[in-house]
């Protein structure tokens, strides 16, 4: 109720959260509000700290610190991520986002190490925690500003598709854990004398690392060029698929430039004896509709398949029996051929695992492999054949 409130307010009545003004907008929200929770959490638990002497609360007052600076360096992510292209970056600059969580995934680290080094010279040196009832209802009540932070965090990345929101989300029920441990341990410091403190604040800290690595791996994935989503492969190529004309699609590529700046490739299989305008036009509304609807630039390479005669549907049919017992192909596609008489060059493409490809056999091995295969069928055939890889 209260997000919708916030959002009613920030977006003034805009609802398309794939547009890439309210995603920044969203994307601010998010941020002020973490700023302005997170210090404030950070200075209760600082002075609760300083009161009682406890190192783990303190660990966790400025693990709340570095969860604020990360809510500006989001902030700035999103607005420097949201510049137009320019000549220097002709894909925008969307990418910016992944770095901006990149440094806060770094900070988080930072602040983990920190507190190892202060939760173990506590316990080599213990010194006493002064229990009192109420820095330990405030240190309680902190935990339900995390749960409330999470939760929205957790929605407005779901509607704007943001890893980065989703990744605070995740971070602030990790805070929501460390703080009820803390507050745990700090109860329990009244009945013992064992450096309990100490103890806690090496488990938040580890805690803390374990988070900021967690932010680094999901960060870099992307950054590095990481596989297409299943379900956005499965929408691309099924919706090719359902204009008039086409049969098949393959050699689909995907680039993610940033949250919303996706661009994408695909070979489209068509008759060799459909009209060229004809044709041109389904491509183009093809490319039109389907950038529209998924929200991502699609080019389409309209590529002719060879009129299947009888004759050239028996060659396919003797090359399919012939590279069918080898359990690395999955399949095969642009089949043409080419010549006459006996001498014969057989085009095709073959998608293959590329999993244990290389780990099983080369592919050049494999190459030669097939193309033996197929002289066995006839020796004049010549065979042109190019390896896709499947991830």
């Amino acid at each position: 109720m209260l997000t919708n409130y916030l959002l009613k307010i920030a977006l003034k009545g805009s609802t398309d959260f794939k547009d890439r003004t309210v995603r920044g907008k969203v994307g601010y929200l998010s941020g002020i509000i973490g700023i302005i929770v997170n210090l404030l959490l950070f200075a209760i638990k600082l002075a609760v700290g300083l009161i009682v002497s406890s190192v783990a609360v303190l660990a966790d007052a400025f693990n709340n610190l570095s969860d604020a600076a990360s809510s500006i360096i989001t902030i700035i992510g999103f607005k420097l991520s949201d510049k137009p292209a320019d000549k220097e970056h002709p894909y925008g600059h969307g990418r910016i986002e992944y770095i901006s969580a990149l440094i806060i995934a770094f900070l988080v680290m930072l602040v983990g190490f920190q507190f190892i080094k202060s939760s173990i010279d506590r316990i080599i040196n213990p010194t006493p925690v002064n229990f009192e009832w109420v820095p330990f209802i405030l240190l309680f009540v902190s935990i339900f500003f995390k749960v409330w932070l999470s939760l929205l965090n957790k929605n407005l990345g779901n509607k704007i598709n943001s890893s980065s929101l989703k990744a605070t989300a995740t971070d602030a029920i990790g805070d929501v854990f460390t703080t009820s441990v803390v507050v745990i341990s700090f109860f329990v410091s009244r009945f013992t004398t064992f450096p309990v403190d100490g103890y806690i604040g090496c488990i938040v800290a580890v805690i803390i690392l374990y988070a900021g690595f967690n932010l680094i791996r999901d960060t870099v994935n992307p950054l590095i060029g990481e596989a297409p989503d299943a379900e956005l492969v499965k929408e691309l190529t099924e919706g090719v698929l359902s204009y008039d004309y086409i049969t098949g699609v393959h050699d689909l590529i995907v680039h993610n430039y940033g949250p919303s700046r996706t661009m994408a490739s695909i070979h489209a299989e068509i008759p060799a004896d459909i009209p060229i305008m004809v044709i041109h036009e389904i491509i183009d509304k093809a490319e039109r509709e389907l950038s529209e609807k998924l929200q991502l630039h699609l080019v389409i390479h309209m590529d002719p398949i060879c009129i299947m005669t009888e004759e050239v549907i028996k060659i396919k049919n003797e090359v399919t029996k012939a590279i069918k017992y080898n359990p690395l192909i999955k399949s095969m596609h642009d089949f043409r051929v080419i010549g006459e008489g006996d001498h014969r060059t057989l085009i095709f493409d073959i998608i293959v695992d590329a999993k244990n490809l290389g780990r099983v056999i080369s592919e050049e091995k494999l190459k030669t492999m097939l193309c033996e295969a197929v002289k066995e069928i006839n020796p004049h055939y010549e065979c042109i054949i190019t390896v896709d890889k499947e991830y």
